[in-house]
């Protein structure tokens, strides 16, 4: 992963959330409660997704919650975090993650 801007959750004022996206997500078995955990736990890596960033900004993060690993798209929209997609880490997204873990 290539050095990004640092992103903040703490910078926004929360998230926002619609039925589509909570229901896509409920499929992967992750309630909007612990994608929103995962932006306050550390690490929590954060790069922009620039393929999928056609119409607005998206971005990836890879991130942890009391649970487990999970791998999240989102957008920001005004000073609120939209969760697009939100999955456990598969291996390779969780080896991507323990190898920046070690460089930092």
């Amino acid at each position: 992963m290539q050095d990004e801007p640092e992103f903040s959750p703490l910078d926004y004022e929360g998230f926002e959330w619609d039925s589509g996206n909570v229901a896509k997500n409920d499929k992967h078995g992750v309630e909007p409660e612990e994608a929103e955990e995962m932006f306050f736990n550390e690490p929590l890596l954060v790069h922009e997704d620039e393929k999928h960033s056609k119409s607005e900004k998206r971005w990836h993060a890879l991130g942890r919650t009391a649970r487990r690993q999970l791998f999240v798209v989102f957008t920001v929209r005004g000073k609120l975090i939209r969760v697009v997609s939100a999955r456990p880490m598969n291996r390779r997204k969780r080896a991507i993650y323990e190898k920046e873990i070690l460089r930092s």
